[in-house]
């Protein structure tokens, strides 16, 4: 079964409340009014049957009685209200005396005395109480119709009810005609939405938006602003690394050409196939960086272990190892000072390495021979520095950037080594800075406070 829409819910559910209050009030009052009036006319009944029986009735006659009835049938010609009560005064041995000429004539004699009882008289429930006259003679009778006394009742709930239930009318028209109003700004938004473009991320309008709902527009809009900016980002991604990827590629192609016509000279061959291995290294390095560079872009940052301590020392020390026979071979030395705290000392140990480990990497390759290349950890900052290399002022605002290379580097790089310790960094509130010092050029990682 289709879920109904939020608004016909809402009206659903109003409606159900307030005709339950309604229902509730309604039988509430009815009682109430049913109660007032059986004590309004129970307390006449009472007061009438007293007099009654305080009257002597002692030298009543039968001409007294067509006397009598001759008058209730003039009143009643005058259409007066009767309010349906009668009475009649019996002897102890059950004979009439009296009665009010119109309906006592039906009581009988006999019932229960002292108290209201309903009886069935001439068709009809009576409400009746007999009670025995002052000089024990006689016993008078009241009573009145049940239906007269409902009828009160219902005449004065009409009356009562009739206004609320206008009310409650108009209350629901006035619901239904806000609820429209305040969904029409959504229902507007549901149709711009439908008509949009694949392609269109612009914000939502949130013009006459409910305060209620802009907390749920403001984080679309949120989304919507954030998958823009991923969408840019790879897009531009994409782009620049096809562009990067071209060189190493067209050089392969061309040292497989070169490895394809020496065929017949060994060393020449020999020659270009060292130099597509060389080709080989450097586009295999690329794609890693690439594709660590576009995880930690797409906001891979909760990996397993997000949480976990960072052994400083131990990551610090195995990339030293892996790295000593690069710095042998350019006869560079490896200075590790692991003595003090990182500037944090939890989260996903692979990024952490990642991230000293292309600041290692950098300074490395850009070291000159016999430089000394050192690793620092402590006054809660991580600092690499390559002694003998200075870097250009108006270079090193550049630096960061991706695939930013200095114009006439020899050395082979990606240009993302940089841009990937920048990224690691911000995700646990770091900056990177970059200075020549008089231990050579420094890059290092420091708290956003500091």
């Amino acid at each position: 079964m289709k879920k109904l829409n939020l608004r016909v819910r809402l009206l659903i559910f109003l409606i159900l409340i307030s005709a339950a209050v309604f229902i509730t009030a309604g039988v509430l009052s009815w009682k109430e009014a049913s109660e007032k009036v059986d004590e309004f006319f129970d307390t006449y009944q009472i007061a009438l049957a007293r007099r009654l029986s305080t009257t002597d009735w002692t030298n009543i006659t039968h001409e007294m009685q067509k006397i009598s009835d001759k008058l209730v049938d003039d009143i009643s010609n005058a259409e007066d209200e009767d309010e349906s009560i009668g009475f009649a005064v019996f002897s102890n041995d059950g004979e009439r005396i009296f009665h009010d000429g119109e309906n006592g004539r039906y009581f009988p004699p006999f019932g229960r005395k002292g108290s209201f009882g309903t009886e069935r008289i001439d068709g009809e429930k009576w409400r009746v109480i007999r009670l025995t006259s002052t000089d024990n003679r006689f016993i008078v009778a009241v009573g009145q119709e049940l239906d007269y006394r409902n009828e009160i009742v219902e005449d004065m709930f009409e009356e009562f009810m009739t206004p609320w239930a206008i009310g409650w009318g108009v209350m629901l028209l006035a619901i239904i005609l806000m609820l429209t109003k305040e969904f029409a700004p959504l229902n507007r938004l549901a149709r711009q939405l439908k008509q949009r473009k694949g392609d269109d991320l612009s914000p939502l309008d949130e013009t006459d938006i409910p305060g209620e709902v802009k907390p749920l527009t403001g984080a679309v809009n949120y989304l919507l602003n954030q998958t823009q900016e991923m969408l840019q980002r790879e897009k531009s991604f994409i782009a620049d690394s096809a562009h990067e990827l071209r060189s190493p590629l067209t050089a392969l192609k061309v040292q497989l050409e070169v490895a394809q016509m020496s065929a017949d000279d060994p060393q020449k061959l020999n020659n270009a196939l060292d130099k597509l291995a060389l080709g080989i290294n450097r586009a295999e390095r690329l794609v890693e960086q690439l594709l660590a560079f576009s995880r930690i872009e797409a906001g891979f940052d909760s990996l397993p272990g997000e949480s976990s301590p960072i052994d400083w020392a131990q990551i610090a020390t195995q990339i030293a190892e892996d790295y000593t026979p690069a710095a042998q071979a350019k006869n560079i030395n490896l200075a590790l000072d692991i003595t003090g705290r990182a500037p944090f000392e939890h989260g996903n140990p692979v990024w952490a390495a990642l991230m000293l480990k292309n600041m290692v990497d950098n300074a490395i390759k850009y070291s000159p021979e016999s430089a000394t290349v050192s690793i620092s950890i402590k006054y809660n900052k991580i600092k690499v520095c390559n002694s003998n290399t200075m870097v250009d002022e108006d270079k090193l605002k550049h630096l960061g950037q991706r695939f930013y290379r200095p114009a006439g580097q020899k050395t082979t790089g990606s240009g993302l080594g940089i841009s990937i310790i920048m990224k690691i960094a911000a995700l646990y509130r770091c900056r990177v800075a970059f200075a020549n010092t008089d231990e050579g050029f420094c890059v290092s990682i420091l708290p956003l406070k500091d």
